[in-house]
Formats: C-alpha cells, structure tokens, sequence
C-alpha cells in the first residue's frame, strides 16, 4: 500500500528489514582524500556514532569494497565487472562474490561532463528492462537524488557540507538522508559506488 504524497510502499528492503527505519536516517560520510588505508569511508549517524565502516582492495586487477556494520561484520561485498562496456558494479551479501549471493547490480548510463545517472536492478530483475532504483545528479557537486524505479519518488538524496575543519584536514564531508522504510545500507552502497565509478573517471 502506497502511503499519501507519493512515497513508496514501506518498507523497502534490499539488504535487511533491520536497516529499514520508520523515519527519515541521516547520514554524514567522511571521505579522507589521501588514504592507501583500509579506513578511507566513515559512515556515521546523527549522533557522530559509526555506523558503516568501508575498506577495500586498492591494490587489485578489479575494485572490491566491502560494507561493514559498526562492530566490523560485512554486510555487502561490491566488485567491479571488468570489460564491460559501462561501469558495472555487482554486490553481493556479507562478504560472498558467489552467483547465488548477489543482491543487484548497478550500471552507469550517464557519465557525461558534471552529470551522473545510474540505474540499479535487483537480482531477481534478470531482464533488466526497466530500473528498480535510479540515481541522478552530480556527484561532483555531492548532489544525487535516489529515485524509486523509474519515476519521481525519491528514497534518498545527497548534499555536501562544507566545514572549515574538513577542508583544512583535507576530508571530503556530505550528508545522505534516507526516507522513512527505506534501506540505509542499500543507499550507503551506492553512494560508495558512485565515488568509485568518478575515481576511476579521474585515473582515466
């Protein structure tokens, strides 16, 4: 059942019922601009309190990043799809890369100058006709808007925030709100996604 002013059906798991709350979750990511360490993602709540830790494999033939909740357990593996002819990113539950585990991947359809768009299919939309979750925006500018599948209902957006310390510590700070029953682990994939998809951009 759709509730009123158009938001989607609640609650919208990707990942778990557990990372779906009845109210809107906002969410400051740290990003530490020079960082070969595993700790370069600090994902925290309203509270400053850690609540998704992200490392990764700098170092190998494809990029893999793993979520983990606030005690170190991984929740979601993310690995890139070499040779394909966009940006393609699989993610998987815990830290499985196996068929049977994947959860959806994610496909840039738009990389043109300072425009993002990215469309997102859940695992069982083999097809892949039509989006179940899309991204757009500019990720440059920190400004992406989540949508539900293909229409206007949004289920989270991004705005980067701007603070003395963060830029004389060299640390790229935004904040992520997620609506009320929506995924934040899902849309906190993303966002990791995203940064990813622009930095390899950048190495081009």
């Amino acid at each position: 059942m759709a509730m009123a002013g158009g938001a989607p059906p609640a609650p919208l798991p990707v990942v778990g019922h557990q990372f779906c709350a009845p109210y809107v979750v906002p969410l400051t990511v740290t990003k530490k601009a020079l960082s070969l360490s595993d700790g370069d993602f600090a994902i925290t709540d309203a509270n400053g309190a850690v609540v998704l830790k992200v490392k990764g494999a700098i170092f190998s033939i494809r990029s893999r990043r793993t979520i983990l909740d606030g005690a170190g357990m991984p929740l979601l593996t993310m690995q890139e799809k070499v040779f394909s002819m966009h940006h393609r990113w699989e993610v998987f539950r815990g830290d499985s890369t196996n068929a049977g585990d994947l959860l959806f991947t994610v496909k840039t359809t738009s990389l043109i100058q300072l425009k993002t768009e990215m469309d997102v299919f859940l695992a069982g939309n083999t097809a892949q006709q039509v989006c179940d979750f899309k991204i757009k925006g500019s990720y440059f500018d920190r400004s992406c808007v989540f949508y539900l599948g293909d229409s206007n209902n949004m289920v989270a957006q991004m705005s980067r925030k701007l603070t003395v310390s963060n830029v004389l510590l060299g640390r790229d700070t935004f904040s992520v709100t997620v609506f009320p029953h929506v995924d934040y682990v899902f849309i906190a994939s993303l966002v990791v996604i995203l940064d990813e998809v622009h930095r390899d951009k950048r190495d081009d």
